[in-house]
This record gives C-alpha cells, sequence and structure tokens, in this order.
C-alpha cells in the first residue's frame, strides 16, 4: 500500500481510532500502576510503561490469530489480571517519601507493559483488521497513538489522585475483564457449553457474570489485605 494513497491515510487513521477505542481498560491500567510513584516519575514511567507495551502489541498483533486460538492462554492471562487488579488497589503500605524510586519505577513499568499485553488478546484482532496486513500501517497507527493514551492516563491520575474512590473503580474494571477473559478461553469451550445448557442462559448473561464474579474478587481480596496490612502496621 503506497504512502501517497488516500487509502494508506484512512487506513492510517482506522488504526489510530480503532486502538484509542480499545484503549480505555489499558489507560486505567498505567494510571494506577504509577500512582504510588513520585509525582515527577509518573509521567516517564506512564510513557515509558505506554511505548514499551505498544512495541509488544505490535508484535503481538502479528500472530494474533494463531495466539487467540491457543487454549488455556486467556485463562492464564485472566489469572494474571486478577493478580494485577489486587495489587493495584492495595494501599502503598511504605508511604510515598520511602518508596525505593527506582525500584518502584521499574515495578510500574513491568506491570504496566505485562497488564498491557493482557488485556490486548482481544483488541489485536480488531487493530490488526484495521491494519489490513499492512506493518507500516500497524506501527505508525500505534505509535501515533501514545501520546493520546499517555496523555489519557496522566489526566486519570489526577483525577484518582482528588477522587481516590476511582482507584477501586479501575480495580473493579480489571477484575471485570479478568473474568471475561476466563469463559471466554477455547479450552473452556465444551465446560461453557455445559453451562450454559444447564442453566438455560445465553453465553453473554455468563460472561457478563464472570466479569461480575472477577471484580467481586478484586474488590473483596483487595479490601481483606488491605484491613490486614493496617493491622500489621
Amino acid at each position: 500500500m503506497a504512502l501517497d494513497t488516500p487509502a494508506f491515510w484512512l487506513g492510517l487513521l482506522e488504526v489510530i481510532w480503532v486502538n484509542i477505542l480499545l484503549s480505555g481498560d489499558n489507560a486505567v491500567v498505567i494510571a494506577l500502576a504509577a500512582r504510588s510513584l513520585p509525582e515527577s516519575r509518573q509521567v516517564p514511567a506512564i510513557a515509558l510503561g505506554a511505548g514499551a507495551a505498544v512495541v509488544l502489541r505490535v508484535v503481538l498483533t502479528l500472530v494474533a490469530a494463531e495466539l487467540l486460538l491457543l487454549p488455556w492462554l486467556k485463562v492464564v492471562g485472566g489469572f494474571l489480571l486478577l493478580y494485577i487488579g489486587i495489587s493495584l488497589v492495595l494501599p502503598d503500605k511504605n508511604g510515598g517519601e520511602s518508596i525505593r524510586q527506582q525500584n518502584s519505577m521499574l515495578a510500574a513499568i513491568r506491570t504496566i507493559i505485562v497488564a498491557d499485553l493482557v488485556m490486548s488478546l482481544d483488541n489485536v484482532v480488531a487493530v490488526a483488521a484495521a491494519a489490513n496486513g499492512s506493518l507500516v500501517l500497524l506501527i505508525l497507527g500505534l505509535g501515533i497513538s501514545i501520546p493520546l493514551v499517555v496523555f489519557g492516563s496522566a489526566l486519570l491520575l489526577k483525577v484518582t489522585e482528588r477522587f481516590p474512590f476511582i482507584v477501586w473503580v479501575g480495580g473493579a474494571l480489571i477484575g471485570y475483564i479478568a473474568g471475561e477473559m476466563l469463559v471466554s478461553d477455547p479450552g473452556l469451550h465444551d465446560w461453557v457449553a455445559a453451562v450454559l445448557r444447564a442453566l438455560s442462559v445465553s453465553q453473554e448473561a455468563l460472561i457478563a457474570a464472570a466479569g461480575g464474579l472477577g471484580a467481586v474478587i478484586v474488590l473483596a481480596t483487595g479490601k481483606l489485605m488491605g484491613r490486614g496490612a493496617e493491622s500489621d502496621c
């Protein structure tokens, strides 16, 4: 696809638009992961984490069709997201000023990268379709969308500082996505089909119920662990 054709620029806009639309939940993770860092390190951590995640997302998109057919991949990703969601809603028991800044920043970047990749397992299919097989479109589209995702994450980070309850809303969202992933894994297809027949419910209802359960698990576990940490202080 030539760079000077209208089809190329239309495809580029489509990749950027699809990626922005599908990156709302990723922005939540990025903001929550960076919230415990000193203010001077929050934006660099967001930019580095989002940039590295997008580079890896390009690689993931190239093999998305094959990856999504692998059984148990989404199960592993779902449990990983539950762990990430719980860890992000827990209060910082060390206090902001006593955090070892370098280690904390590396941990935040690592969390951003891992969570972004896990949450992008389904999204990359839409991005790949928008790119229509063009690696140039894929790389340019995702690259241009980085500043927009970073801006959204930085803005959300400021909102969470003013309204701390949004941290729990974000944790619930991550848990919900984890629950959805668990029941959509190809390895659980037969089990899910049996449950649908036994309960006489639609697949959409089961997915929504699994998402709700994931959100409850993150919130309840985070609350219990947070109380335990407070009692140990």
